[in-house]
Order: structure tokens, then C-alpha cells, then sequence
């Protein structure tokens, strides 16, 4: 089924072009990655596709069956209400009892929760129920009677989310779902959990992410928007590498060709006469066309930055025996550990174990309950930190760059200035004197990033640094980082940055415990998923011993679930309506005038009735029996 057609689409702000004359289609079942630079169009192009903003120019035409849902970078939601009204926010007889179960669950109101179970039945809500069970457990929602006002900014990514997804869940079969950066404040739990949902829904996808892996799980075609054009790949991000690499080299070669036949026409334009013939005029007319190509300029996003980095003496970092607790949370139990030059370290672990609280006290920033913390004289940090710029935005890019240093010095012994600088993460030269305040969120976290590493440190704390920044400008900072001499620690859920950069973990398993352990993130993903398998198969085998003892010796009793009585509930109506079914067939059987056909067809229905039927009497004897 085709969904989306785009004919000639533009859109501006200003005198600044996003994107131009742009076409492209979207049929049922595609799952694209739109990806780009930050500021050059991405999230305005979904808000086109979504009917939130407009295009200045072209056509776009959405299949009137169609819905399309958008997930925003931020999510919008009603302030005055609760977690649970903004999340079944549909007026339905099946969501709102859904909502009203829900909440019941909740509030572990076992009364109410009985109650609501026969007008589940009766609207058939208990498969939808079941799939929203999951997404709020998966994305670690409870406590839905919060105001959402009150919530943090990685509870309401995630409150937005189960929203879109209990949305397109309820009724997907023709849903456009569109999501931009839905990965960020997720775990790595909640993100692997999050590909399998979206690849088992078989939904039809646009998808603006960072994260390569998540890319690569869920998305099967890269759209790239780089200098007003659309470009289509098809296939992984590692093929889009190598087709882009291979599309640049083309231009370039189009680029130099047309730079020599510009000089020519050039020479020839200087020679001519005022008075022009028809084919002089053809010909002046070709020369803009050749001037127009010969001065493309395409921007070089391979880029290496040699830094000449400030010393790092032999003394980094000592922990001895550290403690930090708050109030009953305990951060650290007897910490130690020595930094060595160059290290590059991954923090993992879930929030609230102390993974800040960690950072900052290596930066001096809180105080242990106990232990030393010694640090080196020579030490100087770059705290990237997702607290974001702190800068007064009514100042131009470039001034407040200046304001830190002129110049980036470099180990080749020259410099770079603050222009220079600038362009290297890709800000552009009219970009650089835009004011700070007109930036987007992504431009300003690379512009936070920039000025860190703009002050030459050499130990760098770089907290969720992948959060807002676009592919391009990772691709810089990974290339940084891998040259970089100095120490760094990285906090991140991104496994392809973490995995390209770390070379062991700090792995936070909370009361104080840290495991360092040796190797990149997916190997401890795959190690952590071999123990959880392990510990799996030791519970099975320790509850079927319990089970055997318990059948042998009659003295223990399993305590039976609401979901188990409601089953036997359930089973105490089905197994007379089927014996009913059953005797009214056996009497149609007996009728001397049913033809073959009829006594085949019944003869059919009487056998799957009697197996059904068998299922559930054994099932309602193992339910009596735990009753």
C-alpha cells in the first residue's frame, strides 16, 4: 500500500534553506533513518510529514487511510494532569478500561481489579491490556498518579513514548509512526527491548536516531539531507558509509573537472567583445552553470585534529578506600583504584546507582564520607555534562568561543583560530554568527562540546555525550577521541560509541558494589545476558526440586494468583457452555435426515470440542487443587 508521495518540497527559515526541490516516496512496511546534520532540517521535516508545519513550496499527498503519529524530541503533554490521563489520553470504551485496570494494578486494589475483569471480557481488552503491560514495564513506568509536571526529562521521554506506542498499538494497521531520537534516556535494556517491539510490529517506519546499532536493528533504508539534497541508501549504515565515501569522490571528480573548464571559460568570458552573437550568449550563458559547479563546495567531515594536548604528568588520579553514601543509598563501599595515562573508560549501570555522584567526586565537586581522592597537579578536566550550555544566548557563535582562547594550539606546533575551530565541527561560517539563542538543541550540545574541548584538557568526563548530536558531528568526536592522549571517562548508552572507544568498565550494580571489567560494551551485554541465562536455568532447577518435594512430602501449598483464580473463574463458565455446544451437536447428529456432508462437518466440530474440552477440565483440576 503506497502512503506518502513528496514532489518538489522546500522549506526555509529565513534566507537559510533547509532543504530544496526534494522528492521521495513511503510505501507500507519501509522502516528509513533519516539522517543529517542538526539544523539542516530533519525535525522539520517530520513536522511537514505530520501536518505540524508546512513546505513553502511542492506537493505532498498522504494516503486518506493513513494515520500518522510523530514522536518528538520533546514531547508535548497536558501539565495539569497525571501520568496516566496523558498516556490513555483516546476517548474508548477499551482504553478507558484499560486505563481504569490499569490504575487498579497500580494502587494493588485486588476489588476493583476483580470488578473490571468482566467488562474486560465483555470488550475483549485482555491481548491489548497484555501488550500495555509490557510497554509500561519495559520503559519502567509506575506511580501513574504523578503530575507530570513534576517528572524529570528522561520520565516524560519515556511516558511520551509508551504513549505513541499504546497509540499505534490500539490501532496500527495503516500508522506512519515517525520517531526522532527515540533512544535517548534509555537504557540499554529498555532500547534492545524497544528494536524487537518495533521489528514484531511490523509498523512502517521514519526514524531519526544517533545510535548506529538501533539504526541498523530497525531500519533497512538511510535517507541522508546534506547540502538541500535527499540522498537514498539502501541497506546497513556500514553500506551507507561506503556508498556516500564512494558518491563524494564522484562529486569531487565532477567538481575538478568543472574547475578546469571554469578557468578556460573564464579566459574566454575576459576576451569577449561587448557585443554578443547568439552562440556568445549560449556560451556565457553554459559559463554560470560551469562557475555554479566549479564553486560547490563539499564539506569534509573526515577531518583529524592533532592536539597538542596540555601535560599529563606521572600523578592522575588515586582512590583509596572511598565511601559515599545518601541517607540509606550506598554509592561507594571502599573504592580504590589508580588512573593510568590514556585510559579510556565506560560508566554503565542504572540510574541512581551513583554514576554522577562518581564523576563528581573525582572533579572534587562533592566530598567522600571517607578514603582519599588524591589528584594530580598537572590534571586539567573537560566536564561534559548534560546540563547543557550556561551562557548568555543573546551572543553570536563565534564570540563566545572567543571569549574562551583565539586559538586551539596543535602538535604539529602551528594553531587553529576560532573560525577554524568552528568549521572542524561543522558550524559553518554564516553559522558562526548566528546568536547562540536561535541554535538547536543539537547545534548547542555540539557547541557545548566544542567549547570543552576548545579549552585543551587532558582528562575528559563526557556524561551521555551522543544525546542531540547528529551522526556527522559523532563521527568527528570519535575521531578525536581516538587520537586523543589524555584520560577519558565516558558515561553512555550509545554501545556503538562506547564499543569504538572504551577498553574496559566501571559497571555500577548498586549498594556500593563496581565490577571492572575487562572488555567493550557488547561483550559485557553478552556476558551479562550468559549469566542472567545461567541464574534462569539455577532457579528452574532449585523450583522443580522445591515442586518434587513438595508433591512427595504434601506439606507444601503454592498460594494461587489473581491471574490463576480469575483463569479458574473463567474456566468454571467455558466448560459448561462447551458441554452445552457439545450435547446440541451429538442431538443434530442424531437427526435421520442430515446429509454426509453435515454429519462430516459436526462429527469435525464434536472432536476439536471434546479435545478443547479435555485441556480445560485438566486445567481446572490443577486450579482446584491450588484452591
Amino acid at each position: 500500500m503506497h502512503y506518502v508521495t513528496a514532489e518538489n518540497i522546500t522549506k526555509s527559515y529565513g534566507i537559510n534553506p533547509l532543504f530544496s526541490n526534494i522528492s521521495f516516496h513511503i510505501n507500507e512496511g519501509d522502516k528509513i533513518a533519516l539522517i543529517a546534520r542538526n539544523g539542516v532540517g530533519k525535525s522539520t521535516l517530520l513536522k511537514i510529514l505530520s501536518g505540524n508545519e508546512t513546505a513553502d513550496e511542492g506537493t505532498l499527498f498522504i494516503n486518506k487511510n493513513v494515520t500518522v503519529a510523530l514522536f518528538e524530541q520533546e514531547p508535548k503533554f497536558d501539565e495539569d494532569k497525571n501520568v496516566v490521563d496523558n498516556i490513555f489520553h483516546i476517548h474508548h470504551p477499551i482504553i478507558n478500561i484499560i486505563r481504569e485496570y490499569e490504575l487498579a494494578t497500580d494502587n494493588n486494589d485486588e476489588e476493583k481489579m476483580i470488578e473490571l475483569t468482566t467488562a474486560m471480557d465483555e470488550l475483549g481488552a485482555w491481548n491489548f491490556e497484555v501488550k500495555v503491560k509490557q510497554i509500561l514495564s519495559k520503559l519502567n513506568i509506575h506511580h501513574l498518579q504523578q503530575p507530570v509536571k513534576n517528572l524529570s526529562g528522561g520520565q516524560r521521554k519515556r511516558i511520551a513514548l509508551a504513549k505513541t506506542l499504546i497509540d499505534i498499538g490500539f490501532d496500527h494497521k495503516h500508522t506512519l509512526l515517525m520517531m526522532d531520537e527515540p533512544t535517548n534516556h534509555l537504557d540499554v535494556t529498555m532500547i534492545e527491548w524497544l528494536e524487537n517491539y518495533l521489528n514484531q510490529e511490523n509498523v512502517t517506519l521514519l526514524l531519526v536516531t544517533h545510535d548506529r546499532y538501533f539504526l541498523d536493528a530497525v531500519a533497512d533504508e538511510i535517507w541522508e539531507l546534506e547540502r538541500e539534497n535527499l540522498y537514498v541508501y539502501k541497506g546497513s549504515y556500514e553500506n551507507y558509509m561506503e556508498k556516500k565515501a564512494a558518491r563524494i569522490e564522484s562529486e569531487q571528480a565532477s567538481i575538478d573537472k568543472a574547475k578546469n573548464e571554469y578557468r578556460k571559460e573564464l579566459e574566454w568570458m575576459r576576451k569577449q567583445p561587448r557585443a554578443r552573437t547568439t552562440k556568445s550568449k549560449s556560451r556565457q550563458d553554459n559559463f554560470y552553470e560551469v562557475e555554479a559547479r566549479a564553486k560547490q563546495k563539499i564539506e569534509d567531515t573526515q577531518l583529524q585534529l592533532q592536539v597538542k594536548m596540555s601535560r599529563l604528568g606521572g600523578k592522575i588520579i588515586e582512590m583509596k578506600k572511598v565511601y559515599k553514601a545518601y541517607n540509606n543509598t550506598v554509592i561507594l563501599k571502599g573504592f580504590d583504584y589508580t588512573f593510568s595515562k590514556g585510559e579510556r573508560i565506560g560508566i554503565i549501570g542504572k540510574n541512581g546507582v551513583g554514576k554522577s555522584t562518581f564523576l563528581n567526586l573525582i572533579q572534587q565537586l562533592e566530598t567522600a564520607d571517607s578514603g582519599k581522592i588524591n589528584i594530580g597537579d598537572t590534571v586539567i578536566f573537560g566536564n561534559f555534562s548534560q546540563q547543557g550550555l550556561e551562557v548568555k544566548e543573546n551572543v553570536r557563535v563565534i564570540e563566545y568561543v572567543k571569549s574562551i582562547a583565539e586559538n586551539f594550539p596543535l602538535a604539529s606546533g602551528g594553531s587553529l583560530s576560532a573560525a577554524q575551530f568552528l568549521e572542524l565541527f561543522l558550524f559553518t561560517p554564516d553559522k558562526q554568527y548566528t546568536f547562540i539563542n536561535s541554535l538547536s538543541g543539537g547545534e548547542k550540545k555540539r557547541l557545548q562540546l566544542l567549547t570543552i574541548l576548545f579549552k585543551n584538557p587532558n582528562f575528559l568526563i563526557l556524561d551521555e555525550p551522543t544525546n542531540d548530536l547528529d551522526l556527522p558531528t559523532l563521527a568527528v568526536l570519535e575521531r578525536f577521541l581516538e587520537a586523543y592522549q589524555g584520560c577519558v571517562l565516558i558515561v553512555s548508552h550509545d554501545r556503538y560509541f562506547m564499543d569504538r572507544l572504551v577498553e574496559h568498565l566501571f559497571v555500577f550494580e548498586g549498594d556500593g558494589v563496581i565490577k571492572d571489567f575487562p572488555g567493550t560494551y557488547s561483550q559485557f551485554r553478552i556476558w551479562e545476558k550468559e549469566q542472567e541465562k545461567l541464574k534462569e536455568e539455577k532457579q528452574t532447577t532449585t523450583e522443580t526440586k522445591i515442586n518434587n518435594q513438595a508433591t512427595v512430602s504434601g506439606t507444601v501449598k503454592k498460594k494461587i494468583s489473581f491471574k490463576e483464580k480469575r483463569e479458574f473463574d473463567m474456566l468454571e463458565k467455558e466448560i459448561p457452555a462447551l458441554e452445552q455446544e457439545r450435547e446440541k451437536l451429538t442431538l443434530q447428529l442424531s437427526n435421520a435426515n442430515i446429509n454426509y456432508n453435515e454429519i462430516e462437518k459436526i462429527s469435525q466440530q464434536l472432536l476439536e470440542i471434546n479435545n478443547l474440552l479435555e485441556t480445560k477440565e485438566m486445567r481446572w483440576l490443577e486450579l482446584s487443587e491450588l484452591m
